[in-house]
């Protein structure tokens, strides 16, 4: 699935107890195939990130 700007992105906690973070896709770079993604979490933070199996994606309409 590929992402686009404006997409909302949830990461779900690995461990036991950790919560989840969601944040926006602000920027998308890299290659279709292997896309990096700028992500502005809830909190203020911003990350570049690749997607991984604790990833999920919603489309923005």
């Amino acid at each position: 699935m590929q992402a686009s700007v404006g997409d909302r992105v949830t990461i779900h906690g690995r461990t036991v107890g950790a919560g989840n973070r969601s944040g926006e896709v602000i920027e998308v770079r890299g290659t279709p195939e292997a896309q990096l993604l700028v992500v502005r979490f809830d909190d203020g933070h911003q990350a570049l990130m690749s997607r991984g199996s604790d990833c999920e994606i919603t489309h923005v309409a």
